[in-house]
């Protein structure tokens, strides 16, 4: 998608864009939660190491993967339009998430997705699945567990819609922060590659990037904390809004906020800071 959109702004070839596929930490490690393996990085640490040697030039990543703190020297430089931010439910047992049987086993990886699920069925039994979206489809019809939730972007993306029993209600079940925006990396100071960047940049959509991250350093997020967030541009303004909640789904706090799209930065802050005061006991610390 960049490399087509990148070679249409400026008049390129495909081919005189080269690919370059790596695999990260994240990629070789699926055993063990996200947080053992490394937490927030385990999907870009190589990729970084490669834009700051030089080897690449851009790198391509689904934005709720970077890391609050970007390594120094690197900076998120454009994101093309945000595809459908919210969470897909599938299962070989049920409609819906609140269908499940009693005691049904849910897979996942994401404490945020864990705490939503257990704070709508605090019935549910709670298993580790990690891997790419066809494995973890695999390991559910395997019978690994009766039930998964996955972003519904990357569902789009590989044309695996169908698979969905059900969209999530973001009102209901938020949204990862920056989920289904898809961030591009570049050196801070590479006066060729920034411009270049900056025809594909979708305004909109990196105004809410910026408003989330922002958000999400407010409270020092990570891995191990869940939290959501998820801003909407409409008219000119952003509108924000932004959850915390413990694992056990038991105790939240939730925030909105709002303003101009050129205090994106300010708004997401804000809300943060707001909701960090606010935060149950225990939720920010894992």
């Amino acid at each position: 998608m960049v490399r087509t959109a990148f070679a249409e702004a400026h008049r390129l070839d495909l081919a005189e864009i080269e690919i370059v596929a790596m695999k990260t930490t994240g990629d070789v490690r699926r055993e063990g939660s996200f947080e053992q393996a490394g937490g927030k990085g385990i999907f870009t640490k190589e990729i970084d190491e490669a834009l700051l040697s030089g080897r690449v030039d851009l790198a391509v990543h689904s934005a709720k993967d970077v890391q609050t703190i970007l390594p120094k020297g690197l900076v998120i430089a454009a994101t093309p339009p945000r595809a459908d931010p919210r969470d897909a439910f599938l299962s070989t047992h049920a409609k819906s998430l609140e269908a499940l049987p009693r005691g049904a086993k849910l897979g996942t990886a994401s404490v945020r997705r864990q705490a939503l699920a257990l704070r709508i069925r605090p019935d549910l039994k709670i298993s580790l699945l990690r891997g790419n979206v066809q494995t973890r489809m695999d390991k559910m019809n395997a019978g690994e567990c009766d039930a998964t939730i996955l972003a519904y972007a990357g569902l789009q993306r590989l044309g695996l819609t169908s698979h969905a029993a059900e969209v999530l209600d973001p009102m209901k079940y938020p949204p990862a922060v920056a989920q289904g925006i898809i961030a591009i990396e570049a050196r801070e100071n590479d006066g060729k590659i920034l411009p270049l960047l900056a025809e594909i940049n979708h305004l909109d959509s990196f105004a809410a990037l910026i408003t989330e991250r922002a958000f999400l350093l407010a409270l020092d997020g990570s891995c191990r904390a869940p939290i959501a967030g998820h801003a909407k541009i409409e008219r000119g303004r952003v509108k924000f809004v932004g959850l915390v909640i413990t694992q056990d789904g038991k105790n939240f706090a939730g925030v909105s906020h709002e303003g101009k799209v050129r205090d994106a930065e300010k708004i997401g802050k804000e809300a943060g800071d707001w909701l960090l005061k606010r935060a149950p006991a225990g939720a920010l610390s894992g």
